[in-house]
């Protein structure tokens, strides 16, 4: 395994940034399922709250088909920062995002809340996510 000294983390970095906004605007625009869908890898779990774990890449694309599926939906998200491990080989980053969906009257309602991804460098793949979780912010005060 390289040392940090032989890995460019800056590099590293700057690549997991650009990789994400470009799977945040795909997934925004809600049309290409399988563009979205190459960003997890084959054995990723996805943590939706309130809901159960989403458990590898075909039970991601039924969960992510149904969702792009439903009226107003749409997803935004932003990450605010990547660490990369010594190694090179994993990295995380926090952000924030915001869904917009059906409520239960049918009227659009948005939902804003933080997000967890974490990455591996796949040796074959390149840069996949293998876990991602996101929560909501609490609702505002009156």
């Amino acid at each position: 395994m390289e040392t940090s000294a032989t890995v460019d983390l800056e590099a590293i970095r700057a690549e997991i940034f650009r990789l994400d906004r470009e799977w945040a605007t795909t997934a925004s625009l809600g049309k290409d399922l399988e563009r979205v869908l190459s960003f997890w890898s084959e054995d990723a779990q996805v943590f939706p709250p309130g809901a159960p774990a989403v458990v590898g890449k075909a039970a991601i694309r039924a969960y992510v088909g149904a969702t792009f599926g439903k009226p107003d939906f749409s997803v935004w998200w932003e990450t605010s920062g990547v660490t990369v491990s010594p190694s090179g080989d994993f990295a995380y980053a926090v952000g924030r995002n915001r869904f917009t969906f059906p409520g239960p009257d049918g009227k659009p309602m948005a939902a804003h809340g933080k997000v967890v991804t974490i990455w591996h460098n796949d040796p074959l793949l390149g840069w996949r996510c293998v876990i991602d979780i996101w929560n909501d912010d609490p609702a505002p005060s009156a």
